[in-house]
């Protein structure tokens, strides 16, 4: 079938028996028209099924109304719950996400930035790879705002929105040294990641401040933060002789620990009798998982919302805006994978 024309803006002028200035008007200043004229307008629009080019709008205005979310995992849940935020507070302010997976892949992440640049968006969220980016720079030298998300910036003149990771290490490895704990793993990586590295150090320093050392915390690198990443660590951490191995597993997400229980369960070993599991997140599996999992809780949603809110603010008034490093407190939330829960009845 042949396609069929599209409706011009100067369609619609015709139809509607005014300027294409005064469709322009309308489309973008509506204040400025006549309400008997915008009425005809409008009629003329909803008649001729006219679309407007957006694309070309935001060519003439310089930026557009979308921003990006660039986050290091779409399949994490926590990113999911991250991306809901922000969509809430960037939905009200009438702009439009545009939502990229780098997968951790520093290519990735920069195709994805040269794509958003390209787009003309307002500004970008990001989860960097890599803090320092040379593309993050470049952006912001282009006028493009960005904010890291779950990220604390390394500079003044960069808005950040991110959680006390050190201080959630510290959180679960204390739980885990007050129940009683000595062996502990910790699974996690790659390290090159700051929120892993941040959860490791702060494990540590709870290790340190009860007496302890680091011989205490043994370490299992992983290639990402997955379930199957989790399930490869379990596998490493129970081919360890059991008169050495961890009685105690500390996971830097909630995937990483549901694998971790995985493999657990299916070896026939006790949750937390045998090992305690504790991870980092509280998605919404983490509580209903066969054995609940003991977790250190973000706020996930808080964090998109907030950190969209200082975008916008940066876009709109960039005059006043005040460039802010917001760090939100994590909380540990003690479930059946670290210690009994007693229930009367």
């Amino acid at each position: 079938m042949p396609e069929t024309p599209l409706v011009s803006i100067r369609d619609v002028a015709n139809h509607a028996g005014v300027s294409v200035g005064t469709v322009s008007n309308v489309l973008n200043r509506p204040d400025i028209v006549a309400s008997a004229t915008r009425a005809r307008v409008l009629a003329a629009i909803t008649e001729l099924g006219f679309v407007p080019n957006d694309a070309a709008r935001q060519l003439r205005r310089g930026r557009g109304r979308t921003l990006g979310l660039v986050v290091l995992d779409v399949a994490n849940p926590f990113f999911t719950d991250v991306a809901k935020g922000v969509e809430d507070t960037t939905g009200a302010a009438g702009m439009a996400v545009i939502f990229c997976n780098s997968d951790g892949d520093l290519t990735k992440e920069n195709a994805y930035l040269d794509l958003l640049e390209e787009q003309r968006v307002q500004g970008v969220l990001i989860t960097p790879i890599d803090d320092a980016s040379a593309r993050l720079h470049r952006l912001r030298d282009r006028g493009v705002r960005v904010v890291l998300l779950d990220r604390r910036s390394p500079e003044a003149g960069v808005c950040s929105v991110s959680v006390d990771d050190r201080l959630g290490g510290e959180l679960a490895m204390r739980h885990l040294v007050e129940s009683g704990h000595r062996r502990i793993a910790f699974v996690g990586g790659p390290h090159r990641l700051e929120q892993v590295r941040d959860r490791y150090d702060g494990a540590l320093q709870a290790l340190t401040g009860a007496g302890l050392g680091e011989d205490n915390l043994r370490r299992y690198e992983t290639p990402a933060l997955t379930v199957a990443a989790g399930r490869d660590a379990a596998a490493r951490i129970l081919g360890q002789p059991r008169r050495t191995r961890a009685t105690a597993v500390f996971c830097a997400n909630d995937l990483l620990a549901l694998g971790t229980l995985q493999v657990l369960t299916r070896q026939h070993i006790r949750v937390p009798d045998d090992i305690a599991l504790v991870g980092y997140d509280d998605i919404d599996f983490a509580a209903a998982a066969a054995v609940p999992l003991t977790s250190v809780r973000q706020p996930r949603q808080r964090l998109g919302q907030t950190a969209a809110g200082l975008l916008l603010e940066e876009a709109n008034r960039p005059e006043t805006h005040r460039h802010q490093q917001v760090v939100f407190e994590p909380e540990l939330v003690v479930r059946e994978s670290s210690q009994r829960i007693l229930t009367e009845g």
